[in-house]
């Protein structure tokens, strides 16, 4: 007889979880990184064992996939870590002005793109966590042409919030691949 797994339950069955680490209690940076680290390992634990299937899109007409998601994320880290607040000029790796989805639409079923995706996503992240040890403070800011001024505190919450939002993207394209359920 088997049992029912509710959506509820845990994605990793029954090994233990080591997505949610960061701390409950005490000072905001290390509560708003620990939250962002666990939103990040949430996204790779989707992905995990999967190689061909990343690429593997939602439903017509949509070009949703996890790859796609690891691609616009990368993005996503290096414009508000790198471009944002330590003013570089980094340019977007998967997108561009005159191919905004592209980070979508050129997830495809290649190892060479998987891999340099993760590699980007990865290389993005450790930019992202060194900076954020680095910050003197939350207060931090960078100019950024659709919000204006923001500081390093706005901009870990709302990449929880961004991670949270396609996260749960990420949930029903990976039970649509092997279906696979659970936070």
């Amino acid at each position: 007889m088997t049992t029912q797994q509710s959506r509820a339950e845990i994605f990793v069955g029954p090994e233990p979880d080591r997505r949610f680490t960061g701390p409950a209690t005490g000072d905001e940076r290390p509560m708003l990184a620990g939250f962002l680290a666990d939103h990040r390992a949430t996204l790779e634990l989707k992905c995990s064992g999967l190689e061909a299937e990343l690429a593997r899109r939602s439903v017509e007409p949509s070009t949703l996939s996890l790859l796609g998601l690891v691609r616009h994320l990368a993005d996503v880290e290096r414009r508000w870590f790198r471009r944002v607040l330590a003013g570089q000029d980094a340019e977007p790796l998967f997108s561009s002005a005159d191919e905004p989805d592209r980070g979508f639409d050129g997830a495809v079923d290649d190892p060479a793109v998987v891999a340099a995706a993760w590699e980007a996503w990865r290389d993005e992240v450790a930019f992202a966590e060194r900076f954020v040890a680095d910050a003197p403070d939350l207060d931090v800011e960078g100019d950024d042409v659709w919000r204006g001024k923001v500081s390093l505190r706005w901009v870990l919450i709302h990449m929880v919030e961004e991670y949270a939002r396609h996260n749960g993207h990420a949930d029903l394209l990976r039970e649509r691949i092997d279906g696979a359920i659970g936070i």
